[in-house]
């Protein structure tokens, strides 16, 4: 037997290659899952609060920027242009059983103050309690309508029969068969990804 070289190195066990590989592979899995549950950043962090037929009421930190609620908003009318799925908005089927789909007919309403999604106030505005509506409506940010095919979306209170309160700004009104007008795609948060 010829005597070994002390300059020649050992190969790794193979147990010691397999343990390398599961260590890298364990972080290669938790950046990839974090990447991939990484939260929406072109839109404010939104909760539902309560539901009532079609009208679905949504909450936003205090301190929301009407352009937050607004990109909100947007998102709202992309998604009944293109899905028709609100689901994935993390609200449950406003028609379900309907032939027009489980979301033919939704009212959102936006609010910064948990308070007014509360589905006891939900239930009060909804019976006609007059000392609710007027503050209900007052402290409305933001809203979103789709009734069949009609759909429209602006910030403050929502249109009352065709009349349009001077807190209103009216951001878009259509079809949802209309083409969606091509905007700037906003900026993103802060990326985990290194890349």
């Amino acid at each position: 037997m010829p005597p070994s070289d002390p300059k020649t190195k050992k190969p790794l066990d193979i147990v010691v290659k397999f343990a390398l590989s599961v260590f890298v592979g364990s972080f290669a899995l938790i950046w990839g899952g974090m990447y991939l549950s990484r939260p929406d950043r072109s839109i404010p962090p939104y909760t539902v609060g309560a539901q009532s037929g079609i009208l679905v009421v949504t909450d936003v930190p205090r301190g929301t920027s009407d352009e937050e609620v607004e990109a909100l908003v947007k998102r709202f009318r992309k998604v009944g242009h293109h899905t028709h799925d609100f689901a994935r908005m993390k609200i449950y089927p406003t028609t379900p059983g309907d032939s027009g789909g489980p979301y033919k007919q939704i009212m959102i309403y936006v609010f910064d103050d948990h308070g007014w999604t509360d589905p006891d106030v939900l239930a009060k505005y909804l019976s006609g309690n007059a000392s609710v509506v007027k503050d209900y409506e007052k402290s409305m940010r933001g809203y979103y309508r789709l009734l069949d095919q009609e759909e429209d979306g602006g910030l403050g209170p929502m249109p009352q029969d065709g009349r349009v309160s001077s807190d209103t700004r009216v951001l878009f009104k259509g079809r949802v068969t209309d083409p969606l007008p091509i905007e700037a795609e906003p900026e993103r948060g802060i990326a985990i990804s290194p890349l």
